[in-house]
């Protein structure tokens, strides 16, 4: 049984561990990296002609027909009602196809009789080996610019930089004025970093992203959202709740359409409105949810930002004035290809496969893999390996590289080279892409022992972050772009 001088010191080190807490949020730097119509953009970085146009991207539809889905519908398209899981027939109704000669082939057809020059759209069908490795792109930036990433969606990051830049004031005197959107009057040191990471991404991956800055994760992604698209929104300690309060309901993090019908159901209409409810009426009408989304609409989030589980692949990647000569690029290959080997040994991991990426202008994507008989740690391997792949590339001229080791095993192993294993079978070349070009003398082979191919929903998990009910509930993905996973199927 406890006595009253223990229950007091236990009372003293829960206030000081909540005080504690809540200094340590107020210095926690969070940005929520949110790409922009993401695959529209690759869509636009590929074809820069889509600039500006309605763009759909569709999913799961065949050339001339209909049957299919929106995966994602530029700002343009959303204009005339086209909306992400739309069905491409309904689409079609809102935003004709545009018909031009030899392009759009294996788009669906709209009817010809009702096409109007001011209303019709450009659509194409997903292409997801293409922006997996924009996504690479954007991912190595993110990287490169925090110490902990969590990586929500192909499209989609949470970085903690607190150890990269501060609330800090900037500017000669302090009193520069900020330039972001949001609650945000002064700029600060914050402000600039995340402006950093948003132009870094659009210089080496070529496509915009909207950034939120705040204190902690959920009021974080929110800012993203906010000032869409290419934003930049600053929601600095203190202000954390007055930012979020106006905002309607359905903008907290984790409240989707049926959540938000019930809340509005009972005057609950803004972020304003729930904060100052009664936590236990939330808990009878959420569950336990109810708690958390009291806490949030009040500022308060304590969630650290954790990487999402062991890496499935580990790159790197590199850009280069476009050149066809052979030792620039055999150079930059074995450059990678040490890198690569050493932070696999350094994160203790296996590798059953060996790729690289060349990237030929304008932005001719090209992937080639190599399947091991078995998990190795072998830096030469991963070096002869790169470069025996890059000879199909010798006269091409390349704008990038990049090398990559996948198939990840972090369990221990006795044997760890190529040389040990029993020689019953051979290493095999295979184009990383279902739709790569092959040749008489590098037709793709399967071997028997490789690892299963990494499926569409390998690359468009799910946040976590959004409980498991408010997925139930209906609760769309960020920026309206629908998740693949139900057309997921292996490469």
């Amino acid at each position: 049984m406890t006595d009253g001088s223990e229950r007091g010191e236990l009372t003293r080190w829960s206030d000081t561990a909540a005080r504690e807490t809540r200094e340590h949020e107020k210095d926690r730097v969070v940005c929520h990296v949110d790409m922009d119509c993401f695959y529209a953009s690759c869509e636009r970085l590929r074809d820069p002609t889509l600039e500006g146009e309605p763009l759909v991207v569709g999913m799961g539809y065949e050339p001339g027909e209909t049957a299919g889905a929106v995966a994602t519908a530029s700002y343009e398209a959303r204009a005339v009602g086209v909306e992400s899981a739309m069905p491409i027939r309904d689409a079609l109704e809102l935003l004709p196809r545009r018909s031009i000669p030899d392009a759009d082939t294996d788009a669906p057809d709209a009817d010809t009789d009702t096409l109007d020059a001011d209303v019709t759209g450009h659509y194409v069908p997903v292409d997801m080996s293409y922006y997996q490795s924009v996504a690479e792109d954007t991912k190595a930036v993110l990287r490169d610019c925090a110490d902990v990433v969590r990586e929500v969606s192909i499209d989609e990051a949470y970085l903690d930089v607190t150890e990269r830049t501060s609330w800090a004031a900037a500017g000669v005197n302090g009193d520069a004025p900020s330039t972001a959107a949001g609650p945000a009057t002064q700029r600060t040191l914050a402000e600039g970093y995340a402006r950093h990471v948003k132009e870094r991404i659009e210089r080496e991956a070529g496509v915009p992203a909207s950034v939120g800055v705040a204190p902690n994760m959920s009021a974080a992604k929110v800012a993203s959202d906010a000032d869409k698209p290419d934003g930049l929104v600053v929601v600095p300690p203190g202000s954390v709740a007055s930012f979020l309060a106006p905002l309607p309901v359905s903008t907290l993090h984790g409240v989707g359409p049926v959540t938000e019908r019930a809340l509005v159901a009972r005057g609950i209409e803004t972020a304003g409105d729930v904060a100052e409810g009664d936590p236990e009426a939330l808990t009878e009408l959420l569950g336990d949810r109810g708690r958390t989304l009291s806490r949030r609409a009040r500022g308060e989030d304590d969630r650290a930002v954790t990487p999402r589980g062991l890496p499935k692949s580990l790159s790197r990647e590199s850009s280069l004035p476009a050149t066809a000569a052979d030792a620039p690029k055999r150079e930059t290959v074995r450059a990678l290809a040490a890198d690569v080997a050493e932070r696999a040994q350094h994160r203790g991991c296996l590798y059953r496969t060996i790729g690289i990426k060349v990237v030929c202008p304008p932005f001719d994507v090209n992937t080639r893999e190599r399947s091991l008989p078995g998990p190795v740690d072998d830096p030469d391997l991963v070096e002869r390996v790169a470069l025996e792949l890059l000879g199909e590339f010798a006269d091409d001229e390349a704008r990038k590289l990049g090398v990559r080791v996948s198939n990840l095993d972090f369990a221990d192993a006795d044997q760890s080279t190529l040389t040990g294993f029993d020689a019953t079978g051979t290493a095999v070349d295979r184009p990383a892409t279902s739709d790569a070009p092959t040749t008489a003398d590098s037709s793709p082979r399967l071997s028997t022992d490789a690892e299963p191919r990494e499926t569409l929903t390998d690359w468009l998990a799910d946040d976590t972050e959004a409980d498991e009910s408010a997925r139930r509930d209906g609760e769309r993905p960020p920026d309206g772009q629908a998740s693949l996973g139900t057309w997921s199927s292996p490469e």
